[in-house]
């Protein structure tokens, strides 16, 4: 029973180490989803900068515009839109990170409920054992009293 006993201690060390992992990996799932969340609103902000820019320009060019304006128009816009793209990068890249956090974190729940089942069959077999051990015992003592009542030598040594 002391080997059932150490190898219930094992799984209860192993299961304690694999929470703390999915503990982890719960927390930076947390942080990647907060990372890809600012990523996603600052490509917003951008993108909601640029038809702002651009529409205020525009109405600047109904009204007058020189050629060294348009150009810097020009130029501004060539530059937000690099960095509206380059923050479409980074938050695809976030989102990208998140689905990984999400699976290894998915993978590490199921090693946590793979190890908690394992520890419950493993105490059952003890349990089922310890039974089968309580019943021979009952089952013999019962046999021995049997014995004993019929045989009148029995009762002399008893």
């Amino acid at each position: 029973m002391s080997s059932s006993s150490s190898n219930l201690q094992t799984l209860g060390i192993l299961l304690e180490r694999a929470e703390a992992q999915r503990d982890e990996a719960q927390r930076a799932l947390l942080d990647m989803q907060a990372r890809a969340n600012a990523a996603r609103a600052q490509h917003g902000q951008l993108t909601q900068y640029r038809g702002e820019y651009q529409q205020r320009w525009s109405q600047q060019f109904a009204r007058q515009g020189t050629m060294d304006i348009v150009a810097c128009y020009q130029n501004f816009g060539g530059k937000l839109d690099q960095a509206i793209t380059s923050q479409d990068h980074v938050a695809n890249h976030a989102d990208q990170r998140v689905n990984r956090a999400r699976e290894a974190l998915r993978e590490l729940e199921m090693r946590v409920a793979a190890i908690g089942k394992l520890i419950e069959r493993r105490r059952l077999e003890s349990s089922r054992a310890l039974s089968r051990q309580e019943q021979k015992t009952t089952d013999e003592q019962a046999a021995r009293a049997a014995l004993s009542a019929f045989n009148p030598f029995m009762r002399l040594s008893a």
